[in-house]
């Protein structure tokens, strides 16, 4: 395993969750770190990315103002903080990086880790 993501759990709507990838392999401060969700029956989509040389993450529509992505470079460390969280974010949630921030977008990661699963109760 090339990430390890955790913090997943179960969680009643309206709550908050903090996730965090870290790699043993890897330094994540030199690659583009994304997170990932994917619910039963549909495709894996993109949720959050950072880039390595600061900039603006990018977040899909339906997390912005609820999801933050954040790096703590001392900890090796990229860590997404849910808020807000809704029944609808429930998910096996998957960190992943990429050596360039263009492939990161659309989603081609060089590396990836386990998921962790988020359970968001109504």
């Amino acid at each position: 395993v090339q990430l390890q993501a955790s913090g997943g759990g179960l969680v009643q709507a309206g709550g908050t969750l903090t996730l965090s990838c870290t790699s043993s392999q890897y330094t994540l401060a030199e690659l583009a770190v994304g997170w990932f969700h994917q619910a039963p029956g549909k495709r894996r989509e993109g949720v959050a990315c950072i880039g390595s040389g600061g900039g603006s993450p990018f977040y899909a529509d339906d997390v912005k103002g609820r999801f933050t992505i954040f790096r703590d470079n001392a900890k090796n460390t990229v860590y997404l903080q849910m808020n807000s969280l809704k029944p609808e974010d429930t998910a096996v949630y998957y960190c992943a990086a990429a050596s360039k921030w263009d492939a990161a977008l659309k989603g081609t990661m060089d590396y990836w880790g386990k998921g962790t699963l988020v359970t968001v109760s109504s």
